[in-house]
């Protein structure tokens, strides 16, 4: 049976998913979603812009795959946002999954209101420009990490994981795995001061 990565790793929380990569390709912590309850998982279709322009963004929009994550280095520039309430909301009628941005945005209040996960280092007010192109399907740098056309972007609450495509099924399969341990483990000890004890102690050594 085939498997569906994006799906599966979908089900998962981005800390297992750390887990599965022994906290490998975790994207710095600034890097946070515009509202707690964003979730997201797909594959990266990667756009590199210069500081303060957002033209090759636009472009990426009208290229990538419905499904696709949009992951854009705009080299941690805060000065101007790569794109506000309006061109994201383009990005989501054609089925862009969301968008993860070592850079900031704008307008929160219609992205927010647009239910459209957005991941990046903050807010301005300041439009970006139009003048210069960048780059898109290349390997980029974005909070730290590589990410390259195709790899799966998972991100909640707690921060964004990049899983390198030709790891999706090792990576899955020890994120499952821990997931299940911590279910395991939640059942066993949570409320019995006893057991709490006992597994306190058994890290320790005692």
């Amino acid at each position: 049976m085939t498997v569906n990565y994006v799906e599966e790793f979908a089900k998962l929380p981005s800390t297992c998913v750390s887990d599965g990569l022994a906290g490998q390709n975790a994207m710095d912590f600034a890097i946070k979603p515009l509202a707690q309850q964003y979730k997201i998982a797909g594959r990266a279709h990667t756009v590199k812009i210069p500081k303060g322009q957002n033209k090759e963004f636009l472009k990426a929009i009208r290229e990538a795959n419905a499904g696709d994550v949009l992951v854009v280095d705009a080299e941690d520039d805060t000065s101007k946002a790569i794109a506000g309430d309006f061109i994201l909301g383009m990005a989501k009628t054609l089925g862009i999954k969301g968008v993860v941005t070592n850079g900031v945005v704008r307008d929160v209040e219609g992205i927010l209101e647009l239910d459209f996960p957005v991941f990046c280092r903050g807010t301005t007010t300041v439009a970006g420009s139009k003048s210069d192109a960048g780059y898109s399907n290349i390997a980029i740098s974005c909070g730290g990490v590589v990410v390259r056309q195709g790899d799966i972007i998972v991100g909640d609450r707690d921060g964004v994981v990049v899983v390198p495509k030709e790891r999706e099924n090792e990576v899955l399969e020890q994120a499952q795995k821990k997931l299940r341990k911590d279910e395991e483990r939640e059942s066993r000890v949570a409320g019995d001061i006893e057991a709490i004890y006992k597994h306190i102690d058994g890290i320790l050594g005692n």
